[in-house]
């Protein structure tokens, strides 16, 4: 498979070119990082004696990092709270070369800050601070007339769904008929725990869980038949073009107009899975854009999501990184 791929820094460059806009819910990562050498008293729970502190951007804001490692022309729109946290997302999206002037703030609403407690090299918990309240009406208009503005700017569209207000109905459908009608790329990550249905996008990339949910078919492990028919049935449902499903350490399931095609997976020592299908939905969005195609981007994917969930914390991976593990993995490709 490898050998049918532009080369490596020749494909590169052809990511650096392309401009990329990113809509979605945006979030604040922190990350608690400390020892763990006793219990609580108070009950059976590890007391983690905090060291460091560390600070990422998440969810739409993490695909947004994830892009900036390949090219520069990004813009991000989506909103957070006029908080510390939220405060801190732009300047951590500004301070990496991303253009913010679609990030909006607002008074009634927090910015969606996720804590992760880290001990012994092991997650702890998780303590999530949120509003799914949908965007208000005023608002709304606002992100409408920013995407309209800038939409000519860009060579594809990223639209990042974590289910925390960003997406209406609405408004999917009004920037997937935008895309639609100025022939921009829209790629949809998407969050099938809620009702917003998108019908139009260009390609859609949910994970085993969302896909299977959608089609009401039971999880059953190691079953490719019953993942085939829940993407044929999302791809004919939603009308789009090309449905790729992540699976882990089992790759991708790619599915388009000529049929299925399986992704090997890359078998890695797993730190953290966060983040992963943000980086996975980056390099397919680059892939695609730069003219790849939907099975040569997902390789690309595949392999850089195998990357991160090698490192501890909210992670991206960098060109030298991708290049090493497209060419590892180029036998198992083929």
């Amino acid at each position: 498979m490898l050998e049918s791929f532009p080369e490596v820094s020749s494909l590169f460059e052809s990511f650096a070119r392309l401009r990329i806009l990113v809509v979605g819910d945006l979030m604040l990562d922190e990350y608690l990082w400390g020892r763990v050498e006793r219990l609580s008293p108070e009950a059976p729970v590890p007391v983690v004696e905090v060291e460091r502190t560390s600070y990422y951007p998440g969810g739409a804001a993490n695909v947004a990092r994830n892009v900036l490692e390949f090219t520069p022309f990004v813009v991000v729109a989506g909103v957070v709270g006029e908080d510390a946290a939220g405060q801190l997302v732009r300047k951590l999206l500004a301070d990496a070369g991303a253009d913010v002037s679609g990030v909006f703030a607002l008074s009634d609403r927090p910015t969606t800050q996720k804590t992760r407690v880290i001990g012994r090299k092991q997650q702890v918990v998780r303590v999530d601070r949120e509003s799914r309240e949908p965007l208000p009406a005023t608002i709304a208009g606002k992100m409408r007339e920013f995407l309209a503005l800038r939409l000519g700017e860009v060579d594809a569209v990223i639209l990042e769904d974590y289910g925390k207000g960003m997406f209406t109905q609405d408004m999917a459908d009004a920037i997937l008929l935008a895309c639609q009608r100025q022939k921009k790329l829209s790629v949809v990550d998407p969050c099938l725990s809620h009702a917003v249905q998108w019908v139009g996008a260009r390609v859609v990339k949910p994970n085993r869980k969302e896909v299977l949910l959608h089609a009401k078919e039971p999880q059953r492990e190691g079953e490719r038949a019953s993942l085939e028919r829940a993407a044929r049935l999302l791809r004919k449902s939603w009308n789009v073009w090309c449905v790729v499903v992540t699976l882990g350490e089992e790759g991708m399931l790619v599915v388009e107009p000529d049929g299925e095609h399986w992704i090997c997976g890359i078998r890695r020592e797993v730190f953290d899975v966060t983040g992963a299908g943000d980086t996975a939905v980056a390099l397919l969005t680059l892939g695609l854009a730069a003219g790849l195609s939907p099975r040569q981007a997902a390789v690309i994917a595949n392999c850089g999501a195998s990357v991160v969930v090698g490192k501890l914390g909210t992670a991206t991976v960098g060109r030298e990184e991708l290049a090493k593990a497209l060419l590892e993995s180029a036998p198992g490709q083929r």
